[in-house]
């Protein structure tokens, strides 16, 4: 065993639409003196990605259908924002005041397709962020550029906070892999015991969300970007697909 090292990035500014965050990265790496090795991780919050992406919109802007009324009567939302998420989702799940639970477009569920207003800027309090467009895609972007500064191969995370089916609380899991495995299989292996493993398979990616979550906050800490250090497992191309459980074997849907 080796130990994990996670390190927060510090001295980020305030991201806006098509800032380079892969130099404002690095640059925080090298004011930190960490120097890249192969097998380190970036884990960056989503928040920056969709920031930088551009993807903020304007609650004034947005024409809800009936279907997003009905709905925001029925949950006590703004139906503006009942629009996004509808736009933003395959199906709705469940909903009660307060609360639309759906299956968002990249095959997730969650609590309003992830829209959010916290920590984003507001001229007029009428902005919102949603989710990043393709968050593999963005994760592997900057995979390229981290790698071809450092020379190492490397991996990325985008995470993002998500509410969990049997707890309560936030937590952060994966949204976006790229370098690194979202699952990892370890049927096959031996328990202390001598037992063959038949059904153990790891939330690797999830897991490592989720304590990369616990140092950079969830309130005003200002801290979206982690630099990971020994990772347990072998680095390998992953992809948030790996952490998408088939409708047939979802039991709550």
């Amino acid at each position: 065993m080796k130990p994990l090292v996670l390190t927060p990035l510090e001295g980020l500014p305030l991201i806006k639409q098509g800032d380079d965050h892969a130099q404002l990265t690095l640059d925080a790496l090298s004011r930190q003196q960490i120097a890249l090795s192969k097998g380190d991780i970036i884990v960056l919050a989503q928040k920056i990605i969709s920031k930088a992406e551009g993807r903020r919109v304007h609650l004034s802007k947005v024409k809800p259908s009936k279907e997003a009324k009905d709905l925001a009567a029925a949950t006590e939302k703004d139906p503006r924002l009942v629009q996004l998420i509808l736009d933003e989702s395959n199906a709705v799940l469940r909903s009660r005041p307060g609360l639309l639970v759906v299956e968002h477009r990249l095959g997730f569920v969650c609590a309003n397709a992830g829209i959010d207003h916290s920590n984003v800027d507001q001229e007029d309090g009428d902005l919102v962020l949603l989710l990043p467009q393709d968050p593999d895609a963005s994760a592997q972007a900057l995979r390229q550029k981290f790698e071809a500064a450092s020379g190492v191969r490397l991996g990325v995370l985008i995470i993002d906070s998500h509410g969990r089916a049997w707890r309560d609380g936030v937590e952060g899991v994966a949204i976006g892999v790229a370098g690194l495995p979202g699952v990892v299989d370890l049927r096959g292996r031996y328990d202390l015991m001598g037992r063959q493993l038949q059904a153990t398979t790891v939330g690797a990616a999830d897991e490592l969300a989720a304590a990369a979550s616990l140092v950079m906050g969830q309130a005003s800490e200002g801290c979206p970007a982690v630099h990971v250090r020994g990772f347990p497992y072998p680095m390998r191309e992953g992809s948030l697909r790996e952490l998408l459980r088939p409708k047939e074997r979802d039991l709550f849907r």
